[in-house]
């Protein structure tokens, strides 16, 4: 019997396209201070044998994790997402040591003519968003309760009410969109972190 390998380690990198392999370059290491730290050029994609050429950027952390892009140039551009909320949710987000932390990087990014979209406190997390060159969202953000990612079990009992709330829809023909919310809106974890500020 094959038996599962420990959990991954860390982060090592994760990779979007580029557009423009040196406004990324600019905006990485002078607007968030990351290091150029490796660059590959190709006429392959080893994984695939898809024959693209490309530019490989890498751009390392404090930690030594790496925020990596692809320029190719034979790429066409890339077709429109079809609700504004795909765009919304993908995103990368990076830690910073506090919420002072995101502040002082709120006024940079806005000295910067960086628009920005915060500081919002989510009551577990506290961020500011903006986008780089290519489009893609980033988040700059400080852990507020030191538990938010060990919440295993309330994570597990929440996706079980999410599956109960579909099945039940499905089953009755109910719009199960229309009862996801209702359920969403129940949970709120917005609103119950406005109602204990106030």
């Amino acid at each position: 019997m094959t038996t599962r390998p420990d959990t991954p380690l860390r982060l090592h990198h994760v990779a979007y396209v580029a557009t423009d392999t040196a406004a990324t370059v600019d905006f990485y290491t002078r607007i968030l201070g990351m290091a150029f730290a490796a660059a590959v050029l190709d006429d392959a994609i080893p994984s695939t044998r898809e024959p693209i050429a490309y530019f490989h950027s890498f751009f390392r952390m404090r930690d030594g994790e790496t925020l990596a892009f692809f320029e190719a140039p034979d790429l066409p551009p890339p077709a429109e997402e079809s609700h504004s909320a795909y765009h919304t949710f993908k995103h990368l987000a990076l830690e910073v040591d506090s919420p002072a932390t995101v502040d002082a990087w709120t006024l940079w990014l806005k000295a910067n003519d960086i628009a920005v979209v915060g500081p919002v406190d989510h009551g577990i997390i506290y961020s500011v968003y903006f986008y780089d060159p290519n489009g893609v969202r980033l988040e700059l953000t400080a852990s507020v309760a030191a538990d938010w990612n060990r919440q295993d079990a309330s994570a597990a009992s929440a996706l079980a009410q999410w599956q109960e709330v579909k099945a039940h829809a499905r089953d009755t023909g109910a719009d199960i969109a229309k009862a996801l919310d209702e359920l969403s809106s129940q949970r709120s974890h917005r609103r119950s972190h406005d109602l204990k500020e106030h």
